[in-house]
């Protein structure tokens, strides 16, 4: 992860007035506004951000304020500019770190920081990211925070009121696929379906459960075909027909191995 400071030239006092994240395997970026952002100070694009109280910019937009800060894809000369500048392809970052994000419109720049030098109640905001996400029933998420809180968020009211999310009311199985956002910062199913981590902090219902405990269930209840032909005494062969059966009912299938609860193959020896 790579992480600048977004400062003005013009003003008198250099001061980081926000800082912008570069995460380079997925090439996302996102911006981190101080709480107490001044409104006049900051880019146009970000002033809506710092008037709805909103910490943390989204991808989407992140990037459209990094796209804004370098050549287009679509100039006439791009070729002849990356040849130049001995770049293979259109890369957003490596555009922006020709001029170390100035550009004619403004008097912003950036400048490298390491991340202790990001300020205290930014890395706070770090705690809070999304370690892991499980898609439930009735659009609900189970979301694992980095702070050790375990959510369950209906998103079922978002998803009404939001014309994006009306394809996740018509397909459920569209809704299974939901991804945890780089960095922690979300969820989505979309580029423009996302939702983001502070909003699942604040409407998820705490569950006193830790990620630790889904992983013992993961380690000791769940079990594969060798480990299910051991405790019922069988070839392996047996299972695969028990399961074909319907006798037995995998939690998940792939071409290299089957999964099954323990619980459910102990009963075997039960009947």
């Amino acid at each position: 992860m790579k992480i600048f400071a977004i400062r003005d030239e013009s003003a008198q006092e250099q001061k980081d007035l926000a800082y912008l994240l570069y995460y380079e395997q997925e090439k996302r970026f996102y911006i981190e506004l101080p709480e107490n952002a001044d409104v006049w100070e900051m880019p146009l694009l970000l002033e809506s951000f710092v008037k709805r109280g909103e910490t943390t910019v989204n991808s989407y937009w992140s990037k459209i304020w990094v796209e804004q800060r370098i050549v287009p894809p679509d100039r006439q000369n791009i070729a002849e500019i990356l040849r130049d500048n001995q770049l293979k392809e259109y890369d957003e970052y490596a555009l922006l770190m020709l001029a170390m994000g100035r550009c004619a419109q403004d008097d912003y720049y950036l400048v490298p920081i390491d991340e202790k030098e990001l300020p205290e109640k930014i890395t706070k905001r770090f705690s809070k990211r999304i370690e892991d996400v499980l898609p439930l029933e009735n659009h609900c998420l189970l979301v694992f925070f980095r702070d050790g809180a375990v959510k369950k968020c209906d998103l079922q009211k978002h998803f009404e009121k939001t014309k994006a999310f009306q394809i996740l009311l018509r397909k459920p199985d569209y809704f299974q696929h939901v991804q945890m956002q780089t960095g922690g910062y979300g969820v989505e199913w979309d580029v423009n379906m996302t939702v983001s981590d502070t909003m699942l902090y604040r409407i998820g219902k705490s569950i006193p459960l830790t990620m630790e405990d889904f992983r013992n269930f993961a380690m000791y209840r769940v079990i594969n075909v060798a480990e299910a032909a051991e405790i019922l005494g069988c070839s392996r062969q047996n299972i695969i027909d028990l399961t074909k059966r319907g006798k037995l009912h995998p939690i998940k299938t792939s071409e290299k191995s089957t999964l099954y609860l323990k619980s459910e193959v102990l009963k075997r020896n039960w009947q």
